[in-house]
């Protein structure tokens, strides 16, 4: 039985193959937990990780929560309402005129050489799009009344249609928000309904398509999020959880249920962005912050940058097609991971993705009725992971299984071996998470060389040295708790609040015309959130940021600011951040302030480090068994380490396994693994420059 010390913080993430939980102790101790999840009903999988983890400390559930001081749970509730196309029944008030401003978007296609591929359909028809008349000019002021007989007999008109959600997008509503509230509240009396999103509170944007999107999206999902939040919630208090139950949201920041309510389209990237805790505790274990991470689960592949200990974070997100304007971590994902199915299509191609087994059937060596070829089913022919057991006995895999799934649709199809056909799986998806890692890094203008690659996710540290070999990567950095990586990061993520205020003004007018006034009010808007919270004065933290542009382009580029920067050290920021972006700027151009922001931040106290002792010997593997390395070694005989025998200042060469609770971690011929202070492994390439 395992021993924990009170209190602790729990953290949980639910991805589409397993959910899992971390629990940090008082002092540092980390326990993992993981459980398939039930994509049927979320919260189940999380009550059932609750349940394992109190039987596997000798704990009640009532106990078990009831000495937790943090609870933090990342979901894709939200994701899958909208790519499954399972929300609410949403009506539309707008501006007279503007009412078809959703369906016509932008007119900017993605592939400006594709004409014919259709947008998705548009979550509100027409006929429950209705125009009010009443106008606001673009500072805020009055031009003509909100006719509020109008919004009445459309509240009406709505209760007839089983409307179950409103989006509210009035003109100019960012600039001032009257009339949407006034809207809301007659709405609420002849309507009826519990489901009203004001654009000016979601996304107080310019920009009347993307404004529009966001408060559609939000009201589309609001039901079935929110209520399942609320439902949860109340489960886990009856349970014995004393404290609010936190979410992640899509900037990485964490947030009450309560707080959330109003504007659930912010946790689109809720598990994911959970990513952004672990990478800054890995920078401050490591003493490294130029990472990338490769975060490899069940059905996808989600990869982060940090430079300089910052991660990007962007307001343009796209999710099934739809346009989102809220704040994210910039996060790209591709359908590439543990449970991605391959196959050969009708040329006699292979193909690996985007389609993935999910958590059931999941792939065909779990037994549980999936016949098609997964990543998993490969890497269990290759001989990287071993039968038996998987995933803390959660799931038994079958190399028989495996080995027939890969020769009916794959190796019988193209005419190879069923170990040819294995590594061409293999092959192809690596592939794939090098132009992912790609995208992130080199296409934003970052080489690289200069980053560590973070390998983590249940998949992660299996493709790890691979991939960051091919990118020249300086090393690969594999966290212990490699599986349960999201989670982990919940447990180092701050709550957090977003705010902006739209303002143009050139920036060298910034002496005559300080922003230090409009900033103050954002400021104290955020110190008031986080103190309903729970968080004293001392423990709130706020950055300032600015929206820039160079005069006559259309998008900005968001850059930190200090409250004494100048025009002088604000245009060199964002010059600097122009030219790696872009690759050239304009000399003494002129640059526009579009928008101010503030981050405002409730601090949690640092977890405790619990260090591990340094070794005193050698490590012995556990056996050794023949193993596929790649197409230049074929196949030889490799040492198999547990990762319970490993501490800090072990030095191993490869080829190797390693495997540990929740991962399998390869090294190939020439790749190093050593294991670090923290208890984590550091791989490095021997000869890196041949390989890159």
């Amino acid at each position: 039985m395992i021993s924990l010390k009170a209190p602790w913080r729990i953290g949980v993430d639910v991805g589409g193959t397993f959910t899992d939980m971390v629990v940090a102790g008082a002092d540092g101790a980390l326990h993992v937990f993981k459980v398939p999840s039930v994509p049927s009903d979320p919260a189940k999988g999380v009550m059932n990780a609750v349940a394992k983890a109190a039987a596997d400390l000798g704990l009640s559930e009532a106990d078990f929560l009831g000495r937790c001081s943090f609870f933090a749970h990342g979901s894709t509730v939200a994701t899958n309402t909208l790519l499954e196309r399972k929300g609410a029944r949403v009506g539309m008030l707008t501006t007279e005129g503007f009412r078809d401003s959703l369906e016509i978007r932008r007119g900017i296609r993605p592939n400006p050489w594709d004409h014919r591929t259709p947008y998705p359909e548009v979550l509100v028809p027409r006929y429950l799009r209705r125009p009010v008349a009443g106008r606001l000019d673009t500072h805020g002021r009055e031009l003509e009344p909100l006719d509020l007989g109008q919004v009445r007999d459309i509240g009406a008109r709505f209760r007839a249609e089983g409307v179950e959600a409103v989006a509210i997008c009035l003109m100019n509503a960012f600039a001032n928000p009257a009339h949407e509230i006034a809207a809301a509240e007659v709405l609420a009396e002849s309507w009826g309904g519990g489901w009203i999103a004001r654009s000016s509170a979601v996304a107080p944007i310019i920009g009347e398509y993307e404004r529009g999107s966001t408060t559609v999206v939000s009201a589309y999902v609001a039901p079935r999020v929110v209520g399942y939040l609320q439902e949860l919630e109340a489960a886990l208090a009856a349970a014995g959880l004393r404290h609010k139950l936190f979410m992640l949201q899509s900037n990485g920041g964490a947030v009450s249920v309560g707080q959330i309510a109003e504007r659930p389209v912010n946790l689109i990237l809720s598990g994911p962005a959970a990513g952004v805790g672990s990478m800054r505790h890995l920078a401050e274990v490591s003493g490294h912050d130029d990472l990338l991470s490769m975060e490899i689960g069940g059905t996808s592949c989600d990869v982060m940058l940090m430079s300089g200990g910052r991660i990007a974070i962007t307001d343009e997100l796209a999710v099934a097609d739809y346009d989102l304007v809220i704040p994210s971590v910039d996060i790209h994902t591709v359908g590439a991971g543990g449970g991605t199915i391959a196959g050969v299509d009708g040329a006699g191609m292979l193909f690996a993705g985007p389609k993935g087994a999910g958590a059931d059937p999941g792939p065909a060596c779990y037994g549980l009725g999936g016949s098609e070829p997964t990543v998993t089913d490969a890497n269990l022919v290759l001989g990287r992971l071993k039968p038996g057991a998987y995933a803390g006995g959660s799931v038994i895999l079958d190399l028989e299984k495996a080995r027939a799934a890969v020769q009916s649709r794959v190796a019988g199809p193209l005419g190879l071996t069923i170990e040819e056909g294995a590594a061409g799986i293999i092959r192809l998806v690596e592939q794939n998470l090098l132009h992912a890692v790609e995208r992130i890094s080199i296409q934003r203008g970052q080489n690289p060389r200069r980053f560590r690659l973070v390998a983590c996710g249940g998949a992660g540290p299996m493709h790890g040295a691979p991939v960051g070999r091919k990118l020249g990567c300086a090393s690969v950095y594999v966290p212990r708790q490699a599986g349960a990586f999201c989670a982990l990061g919940m447990l180092h993520s701050d709550v957090r609040q977003d705010f902006m205020d739209v303002h143009f003004q050139d920036l060298d007018t910034l002496s005559e015309q300080p922003l230090e006034e409009r900033y103050r009010v954002l400021e104290a808007r955020a110190r008031h959130l986080l103190a309903d919270e729970g968080f004293a004065e001392e423990a709130m933290r706020t950055e300032r940021e600015l929206d820039l542009r160079y005069d006559g382009q259309q998008w900005d580029l968001r850059i930190p600011v200090a409250s004494e920067d100048g025009a002088t050290e604000i245009r060199a920021a964002f010059e600097r951040e122009y030219e790696q972006r872009f690759g050239h700027l304009v000399a003494g151009g002129r640059i526009l302030i579009t928008a101010l922001r503030v981050v405002g931040k409730g601090l949690l106290p640092p977890l405790a480090e619990a260090r591990m002792p340094r070794a005193q010997g050698s490590a012995a593997p556990v056996e050794r068994r023949p193993v596929f390395i790649d197409e230049r070694h074929g196949i030889l005989e490799t040492a198999v380490y547990r990762g319970g025998d490993l501490l800090p200042g072990h030095d191993l060469p490869g080829p190797l396994l390693i495997e540990e609770a929740t991962t399998t971690i390869f090294a190939g011929p020439g790749d190093r693994v050593t294991v670090d202070a923290a208890g984590n492994y550091l791989i490095t390439f021997e000869d890196r420059e041949a390989s890159a």
